[in-house]
């Protein structure tokens, strides 16, 4: 399995420069389509509900301060296989032109982020895990769907 490092380092590695935001939730929605289609996480580390939407904190901890970011020496692209690839592949097809703002905007209006930040005020500070299980629903149901 890889790890988000190794997912984050693939996304820069195929898309190029782009704002901390935007590869936070690029490598939520790649880890949302891997629990749909392949029905496995991508990575294993936890995806928090912050107020600005999903966000991984070990990726977070590692760009902290930093506004933009262009290559990722903390993974390794060549770490993701076969499957991975065509699923970060298709989300990066289908989300890839969204700047941070609209994709953060796009998980406020879903359920597993919703969920997660279940009766907290608008823009309160939270670590409150989104739930893989809640996650793979939502995927599931928008794949069935289309």
């Amino acid at each position: 399995m890889a790890n988000v490092h190794d997912v984050a380092a693939y996304i820069l590695e195929n898309q190029g420069q782009m704002s901390t935001m935007k590869l936070q939730k690029l490598c939520y929605y790649s880890q949302g389509w891997s629990l749909a289609w392949d029905e496995r996480p991508l990575f294993k580390e936890e995806i928090q509900a912050w107020a600005n939407g999903p966000v991984v904190y070990s990726l977070f901890d590692k760009h902290r301060g930093q506004f933009t970011v262009d290559t990722w020496t903390y993974g390794d692209a060549n770490a993701i296989n076969g499957d991975e690839k065509d699923t970060i592949d298709a989300v990066l097809k289908s989300y890839g032109m969204l700047s941070g703002q609209q994709l953060s905007d796009k998980t406020h209006q879903e359920s597993p982020w919703l969920e997660a930040r279940d009766g907290m005020a608008i823009g309160a500070r939270s670590n409150a895990p989104v739930s893989l299980d809640i996650m793979q629903e939502f995927f599931s149901g928008l794949a069935s769907a289309k």
